[in-house]
């Protein structure tokens, strides 16, 4: 744990100064930043992130996995944002602060799982993989090749399970349209399954309708909003 010192509160939050490793830059305005762990998590969690001791901190999806020596999160730029252009230009050995690890959106071992994402919303479904996790499907919903963000890992980890839902026009992808139209063209969806989903606030009410009106239980579908 870090030093007592190194903490301090903002707004509920307490965060510790921790160091950047890296800013990778993954597709255009979209960044995976590595930082120092200083806490255990579960895969699915969050962290409030804060650019400086002056700014509320915003919320982030842990990318990287359980076991992993260090933490990241995926993000991408909002050049009218108050943190994202700061964060974007975070060097090595720079000072950020973080939050423990918390949250409720943490995969299920006992039930089937089928995991839906647009976005920066595939960030959990990651840190869930490579901690060893895995899905009946996962969904991934972009508008171009470079914005399917770790699409190597997910195919050696799911195989044909993993779909790749393009609604741009590239001709990138295993299904040409959003996730919406995948789910109703499959007859038959599983009613014991869990459901997760990641992602824009239309799109993740737009699914969660979906599945009701298909017969899937509220209380199996799990969803993390991102704003």
């Amino acid at each position: 744990m870090m030093p007592e010192k190194k903490q301090y509160i903002k707004g509920n939050h307490y965060l510790f100064a921790t160091k950047v490793q890296e800013l990778e830059e993954i597709a255009p305005e979209k960044f995976l930043l590595t930082f120092e762990k200083h806490f255990k998590l579960k895969a699915g969690q969050v962290v409030a992130i804060a650019a400086n001791e002056h700014h509320d901190p915003r919320i982030y999806s842990i990318c990287s996995g359980e076991n992993d020596n260090a933490l990241q999160v995926l993000f991408d730029l909002k050049t009218d944002g108050v943190l994202t252009p700061r964060l974007s230009k975070m060097k090595a050995g720079d000072t950020i602060y973080v939050s423990k690890p918390y949250g409720s959106f943490l995969p299920d071992t006992e039930t089937p799982m089928w995991w839906m994402a647009t976005g920066t919303g595939i960030a959990p479904f990651h840190a869930m993989v490579t901690s060893g996790f895995t899905a009946e499907k996962l969904l991934h919903g972009a508008r171009t090749a470079s914005n399917f963000y770790f699409e190597r890992t997910f195919k050696q980890a799911l195989k044909e399970n993993y779909i790749r839902c393009n609604s741009g026009n590239d001709g990138t992808g295993d299904y040409f349209g959003r996730i919406t139209a995948w789910l109703e063209n499959i007859n038959n969806l599983p009613k014991h399954n869990k459901y997760y989903l990641c992602g824009r606030a239309l799109m993740v009410v737009e699914v969660r309708d979906l599945l009701i009106a298909r017969g899937i239980p509220y209380e199996n579908i799990v969803s993390e909003i991102f704003f």
